[in-house]
């Protein structure tokens, strides 16, 4: 009996922890553990399986990713009979976008289990949203389709999937000011350059020129950023000839 104790403690002082903090996360518990501690592994531990393939959550996010793209449309499909292929794509998009998927993982605290030899506030944002991707991939090789399918609805769809205001929201704005530019027929021009400022990070700069008239100007960490700043001053000061 001593003998099957201490194998049961130590199975416990191992892997017990993260069984229950997985199981609160996803509000049902998990058959197998291996998937999860996979989905929270990170690539700079090299760490790798018997046929020398690398553990990380890389693979797992990519499932996740599509997984969750899947049981969106599925939903919208449905929920929006009358909605083409186009508007259909766009709202899924917006559902499953970047910035709130980073937000998902950000609430649920996911980065605070990550294995990982890099400090954490080194990580960028979509960290956030890579582990998230991740654990939607475990827990459908985990439980299958209907689980999974059960905590994208709990997670995504019914606390943050509104039909209006998904259809006022907007996810790029420099995708719609182009879009504006080319139906209007109007040249537009976004300027970018390296910003010599004092900051600790190097920054850009950017102006945004349409029918070369300079309408909005902006800086950020990134030329990405730079541009989209730039794009959403210009989509409020041309609001009125947008819409």
């Amino acid at each position: 009996m001593s003998v099957i104790r201490n194998i049961l403690n130590s199975r416990s002082s191992k892997g017990g922890n993260f069984f229950n903090v997985v199981t609160q996360i996803l509000g049902f518990k998990p058959k197998n553990i291996a998937h999860y501690k996979r989905a929270f592994t990170h690539r700079s531990l090299n760490r790798k399986d018997e046929e020398g393939n690398a553990i990380n959550f890389e693979r797992m996010e990519f499932l996740g990713d599509a997984m969750l793209s899947a049981v969106v449309a599925s939903h919208l499909f449905k929920a929006v009979p009358g909605g083409n292929e186009g508007y259909l794509t766009k709202m899924r998009s917006k559902v499953v976008s970047r910035k709130h998927l980073n937000e998902l993982g950000k609430d649920l605290g996911l980065i605070d289990h990550i294995e990982t030899n890099i400090a954490k506030d080194q990580f960028g944002v979509n960290i956030h949203g890579n582990l998230f991707e991740a654990l939607v991939g475990a827990i459908y090789l985990d439980r299958g389709y209907k689980y999974c399918r059960r905590f994208i609805y709990d997670r995504v769809i019914d606390p943050y999937v509104d039909i209006e205001q998904l259809e006022g929201k907007v996810i790029s704005y420099k995708s719609l000011l182009i879009e504006w530019c080319q139906k209007e027929k109007k040249e537009f021009d976004y300027e970018v350059y390296e910003d010599t400022g004092n900051d600790e990070l190097k920054h850009f700069a950017v102006k945004l020129r349409i029918d070369k008239r300079v309408v909005a100007k902006a800086r950020a960490t990134s030329k990405k950023k730079a541009e989209e700043k730039a794009s959403k001053r210009a989509y409020y000061a041309l609001q009125n000839k947008i819409q």
